[in-house]
């Protein structure tokens, strides 16, 4: 292979690389600020860093945010995406040999026995980035979770339909706020999880509010309220550079009635994040995919989202070293 003429090598992450690591994912081809330390390790305490990054020579070409779970190496339990992020300059021949490094690494350097590979989705790429895909394939990788998401092309989205539209005297009594303090939002998500799903939201309000104070371009929280500035509902929005990923949304009994929610969405897709190349709704689906909420994703169909698949890839090491 080409790579031959040049050296490649491995280094794990600590924390003497945060600045290095950070400027690599703003140039990279699939980076996104979830990939910034400072977002990835807010939960730190919850999983057992074991990022890597691979060099060609001395030019940093790739990165692996990762952590061990037992017997696996995982890319990343605590991302919703991840996998290798690539330079602009890494070519298929070296994304193949990064794949086999990482291999002999692992099975070296670690007790893991797995590979638990999860990729960005196509949708979050500045610029064509599916070599990882072919070398999952050339790795035998098998595909163990597919979590369908539901996403609008902004700048051509579906129509709206099967809904009951607010008249413009409705309307006239809502206000769309881009609000700072997740409070009152908060109370509002946590009660209709807890009520609806018996759970709660994944971010804790100190740890939302703090990562809102990290990246406050990132991370935004638009409310709809009536004339007497009671809340309604919400949407929290996790922002990259071509997506809008909606991350959390929730209403009051009042804004489920009057369909608030609705409103909301339309303003925010039909005017002010038209910018963007797309709306993600976020996933419909449980258990890896195995089981689809019909009414969660209807909803989201009706809005004009259609499916953008997360996938979750193993390679057996012991198999495939």
């Amino acid at each position: 292979m080409e790579q031959q003429a040049h050296e490649y090598r491995i280094e794990r992450y600590s924390t003497g690389k945060q600045a290095e690591w950070n400027s690599f994912v703003g140039c990279s081809r699939n980076g996104t600020f979830l990939h910034r330390r400072g977002y990835m390790d807010y939960h730190a305490d919850r999983f057992t860093d074991h990022s890597l990054m691979f060099y060609r020579d001395t030019e940093l070409i790739a990165i692996l945010p990762a952590h061990i779970k037992e017997e696996c190496f995982c890319s990343h339990n605590g991302l919703t995406y991840g996998g290798l992020l690539l330079a602009g300059g890494t070519t298929t021949a070296e994304v193949l040999h990064l794949f086999d490094i990482t291999k002999e690494y692992i099975l070296a350097n670690t007790n893991a026995t797995k590979l638990i590979y999860k990729p960005t989705p196509h949708i979050y790429h500045s610029y064509p980035c599916e070599e990882y895909l072919y070398a999952l394939f050339r790795s035998d990788a098998i595909i163990t979770e597919r979590k369908v998401s539901s996403a609008i092309p902004l700048r051509s989205p579906l129509a709206i339909s099967g809904r009951r539209k607010l008249t413009e005297r409705a309307k006239s009594r809502l206000h769309i706020v881009d609000e700072s303090d997740f409070s009152t939002f908060w109370r509002i998500l946590s009660e209709r999880l807890q009520s609806k799903y018996n759970t709660t939201p994944v971010h804790s309000i100190e740890e939302i509010t703090m990562l809102k104070e990290r990246f406050p371009e990132n991370i935004k929280l638009f409310c709809i309220t009536d004339n007497n500035s009671n809340t309604l509902g919400g949407v929290v929005l996790f922002i990259t550079e071509n997506v809008v990923h909606m991350q959390y949304s929730a209403t009051t009994e009042e804004g489920r009635r009057i369909s608030a929610l609705d409103h909301l969405y339309e303003e925010l897709i039909n005017n002010r994040l038209a910018d963007k190349e797309y709306f993600d709704f976020g996933i419909s689906v449980e258990d890896g995919g195995r089981y689809l909420n019909s009414g969660l994703i209807a909803y989201k169909e009706r809005m004009g989202g259609r499916a953008v698949v997360y996938d979750t890839y193993t390679i057996d090491l012991k198999k495939n070293g």
